[in-house]
């Protein structure tokens, strides 16, 4: 029988993988709304702030599966 959740099981990938979700998108934002800045300041604040809630909202979310 195979056991899924073996003590000796390595789920780095999986931690890796949550992390990239937590911040991936807001990093992303982060560099399109640099980009923005100098044609469109307004749109690059908007972005900004796109970031900002998206951090917040996903270390909630995350952050409460990692720690269970």
């Amino acid at each position: 029988m195979i056991h899924f959740l073996s003590p000796n099981m390595n789920l780095d990938g999986l931690l890796y993988l949550i992390i990239a979700i937590m911040f991936g998108p807001a990093i992303i934002l982060t560099i399109i709304g640099v980009a923005v800045l100098k044609k469109n300041k307004k749109a690059a604040k908007i972005l900004f702030i796109l970031a900002a809630v998206y951090v917040i909202v996903s270390l909630g979310i995350c952050g409460a599966l990692i720690a269970g």
